[in-house]
C-alpha cells in the first residue's frame, strides 16, 4: 500500500473528481491534505485515522506560550 491515495481512491472516498470538491470535502472531514497543481495529496494514514474515529491535530511546530 502507498503512503498517499491515488487518484481513483480519492475520487472514491469523497465522491467527486473535480479537485476543488475534493478539496472542500477533505477539509469539511477534518482531514488533512494539499493541493499540488490541482492534484489532491492525502495521506492513507490520515484517511486510516479519520475512518478510526481519531481526532487529528495539524501543528506548525510547538506552542511556546505553553512553556513554563
Amino acid at each position: 500500500m502507498s503512503e498517499f491515495l491515488e487518484t481513483p481512491d480519492v475520487r472514491k472516498l469523497t465522491g467527486f473528481a473535480d479537485h476543488t470538491k475534493q478539496d472542500a470535502w477533505l477539509t469539511e472531514q477534518g482531514i488533512p491534505h494539499r493541493v499540488v497543481r490541482k492534484k489532491i495529496i492525502v495521506s492513507t494514514e490520515h484517511v486510516r485515522r479519520w475512518l478510526e474515529g481519531k481526532r487529528m491535530v495539524s501543528s506548525n511546530g510547538p506552542n511556546w506560550s505553553k512553556a513554563a
